[in-house]
């Protein structure tokens, strides 16, 4: 809904129509086109209609769809009503589940979590995303080693709530022994990280189809949760109990979304829009926000989207104002505390290419850049753009990595176009970067500045035409995380490779309507990869030279954490998960597991016993879609949402 809501059935069979089946482009009949929309749109919850579907229908999906499955497609549900697409008639939305404390509990003896528990977090605990301010995604526990990590085994499990078809990746968070996660469908869960038992659950969204949030915050007394309409929730960490629910932006003219969590930072809970929230044509533009932790209230925001008259408003090559879209901030930042800056990336102008959005060849600021903000005005400290005209929906959104080396702050990020990216973090200056895939979207890239420079064919391009470019939309890296491994000084990072061509379309811009992605696209493998889509490697802070690298035909879906024991973790969707030697990336330990791994490891204590907790999902975005493409001899079930928590042997 939030990608396709705004557009009309007649986009989605010609978008079907164009691209579909793989290799086989347009050859059904048109009627199977039809029908195949018309049950994309009944399994969406459209409402009851007596008029038939046809291709050239104008009514915006977002005006007949909820967003909510059909009865029918809910778990233990009777089979579907016959030939719904046929009749064009949509069934109406399910029942909806009950809401709010559905099993009441308290946390015993809960310690509120302080700004200084976010500066030095116990090794024990995991606060946050990526478990500290730095996004390391690094633990310092040690119990667990490269001697005896293959001694790991399952000490319990939690089945997740199902649903959420449109992606589902968890990041729990632990604090003295209790594990918190988010589930698909907006559920809350306190559980003991010992032994599983569940304490309180809080079933606070409105539809049993929205995914679970990258990232959850615990701050003080409350957790914070954003969710997939871009609420900012704060619930009772020991009860599990509302607390104040705030609405992001203006509704009046259209919605938002959110796909990840907050930070919070000395009080103030800071959260961006996610993916393709903004890409409706609309005065208010996307942005990043504060909201005060005891009672929600917005304190600072900053927009992401530079307008006609201030500094880089003119890199939108004169769009009005109404027409100037996208940037959202669909990945959680980090943070300094010495510096007081929080880094976030941004995503694409929209649409995706140049030549659907009319913008010309400027470099649509803020989007594809890193922005440093200061964490309690929200005022601009710099900017770096890395991706100037982004045309071929290759952002540079993700997570960015905060590590000090010979005495010099350094910030690293990494995009879809697989280029990892070295700044200097207190002024955003431009210091290295590595080509970590095979890439051929630009065919140099400025020594100096770091700038890069398009092939003239994809600058050049006109609407119709094909344009190839390695890496895909699924990126050279995408939402999986990276890890900063303090004993070796590297960045283990995983990757994708895959390729594509994109056709830019024509977009009719009108106030108020959505301005959509503007291209259809196919997929193909990556030259060079001999099949592997995933790639997991690690590169030399100082140098950038890769260390090691491992390939395999079924692209990783988890963050990368690495330990102070010398492991490093990741899953894919071959349902493996795997323990990797840091130093030089051998497989130390495996075990598979019911379905795809993925989401956001994690490792913690509880009675003094070092414990890792991993989720498999569903859904999960272009990184799980590109596949289903390239190598779609991968197979996995479509339920299995699920916590499991391993541990070595007690040797008691």
């Amino acid at each position: 809904m939030a990608q396709w809501g705004d557009k009309t059935a007649s986009d989605l069979i010609g978008f079907m129509r164009a691209t579909m089946p793989p290799g086989a482009t347009g050859s059904l009949p048109d009627q199977a086109y039809i029908n195949l929309a018309a049950f994309i749109l009944d399994a969406n919850g459209a409402r009851p209609s007596d008029r038939t579907l046809t291709a050239e229908s104008s009514v915006a999906i977002r005006g007949v769809a909820s967003g909510q499955r059909a009865a029918y497609l809910q778990p233990g549900a009777a089979a579907p009503p016959a030939a719904p697409a046929e009749q064009g008639r949509q069934n109406a939305p399910g029942p909806q589940a009950p809401r709010g404390i559905t099993v009441a509990g308290e946390v015993k003896n809960f310690v509120p979590v302080t700004n200084a528990m976010l500066r030095n977090p116990d090794p024990g605990d995991w606060l946050m995303i990526r478990r500290d301010y730095h996004a390391t995604y690094y633990s310092p526990l040690n119990q667990i080693t490269t001697q005896n990590v293959n001694e790991l085994r399952l000490v319990c499990s939690w089945a997740m709530q199902e649903g959420a078809s449109n992606g589902n990746q968890p990041a729990p968070l632990v604090h003295n022994g209790v594990l918190y996660v988010n589930n698909a469908g907006m559920v809350l869960q306190a559980l003991d990280a010992k032994t599983g038992e569940l304490i309180w659950e809080n079933r606070y969204g409105s539809t049993s189809n929205a995914p679970a949030m990258r990232g959850i915050a615990i701050y003080g007394d409350k957790i914070f949760a954003a969710t997939g309409e871009a609420h900012l929730m704060a619930f009772d960490a020991r009860t599990g109990k509302t607390v104040w629910d705030t609405t992001i932006g203006d509704r009046s003219k259209g919605e938002y979304a959110a796909s990840s969590g907050p930070i919070v930072v000395n009080g103030l809970v800071i959260q961006g829009l996610g993916r393709d929230s903004c890409a409706t044509y609309r005065e208010e533009k996307c942005f990043i926000s504060a909201y005060d932790a005891e009672t929600g209230k917005e304190v600072w925001r900053f927009r992401t989207v530079a307008l006609e008259g201030e500094p880089g408003g003119d890199t939108w090559g004169g769009l009005a104002n109404t027409f100037r879209a996208g940037v959202e901030t669909w990945i959680t930042g980090s943070y300094d505390p010495d510096l007081n800056l929080t880094y976030w990336g941004t995503a694409q102008a929209k649409p995706w290419m140049r030549v659907s959005r009319g913008s010309g060849n400027g470099a649509t600021l803020y989007a594809n850049s890193t922005l440093a903000l200061n964490a309690d005005t929200g005022k601009l400290a710099w900017y770096h753009s890395y991706a100037p005209g982004e045309t071929l929906d290759l952002d540079e959104v993700f997570e960015r990595v905060l590590v000090d080396d010979q005495g010099r702050n350094l910030v690293f990020s990494a995009g879809k176009a697989g280029i990892l990216w070295k700044l200097d973090r207190k002024t955003g200056k431009y210091l290295d970067h590595k080509e970590m895939v095979f890439q051929n979207v630009y065919d140099a890239i400025d020594a100096r500045t770091g700038e890069p420079h398009y092939r003239n064919d994809i600058v050049e391009q006109r609407v119709g035409e094909w344009v190839m470019a390695c890496p895909s939309t699924e990126g050279g890296k995408n939402w999986p995380s990276m890890s900063y491994y303090p004993p070796g000084n590297r960045l283990i990072i995983p990757l994708s490779q895959s390729c594509l061509a994109m056709n830019g379309q024509a977009v009719e811009k009108i106030a108020g309507g959505g301005s959509g992605n503007g291209a259809l696209r196919r997929f193909y493998e990556m030259p060079g990869s001999n099949g592997n889509v995933g790639k997991l490697a690690a590169y030399d802070v100082r140098t950038l030279r890769e260390i090691w690298k491992y390939e395999q035909r079924a692209p990783f879906l988890t963050g990368v954490v690495s330990t102070a024991g010398g492991v490093a973790f990741a899953g894919d969707l071959d349902r493996m998960f795997r323990a990797f030697d840091a130093g030089t990336g051998r497989i130390l330990w495996e075990t598979r597991l019911p379905a795809a791994v993925q989401g956001f490891p994690l490792t913690f204590t509880a009675g003094g016993r070092q414990y890792l907790a991993v989720t498999t999902s569903n859904g999960g975005g272009s990184p799980r879609g590109v596949p289903a493409v390239v190598a779609n001899e991968l197979h996995y079930p479509a339920t299995g949402n699920a916590l499991y928590v391993f541990a070595l042997p007690d040797k008691k």
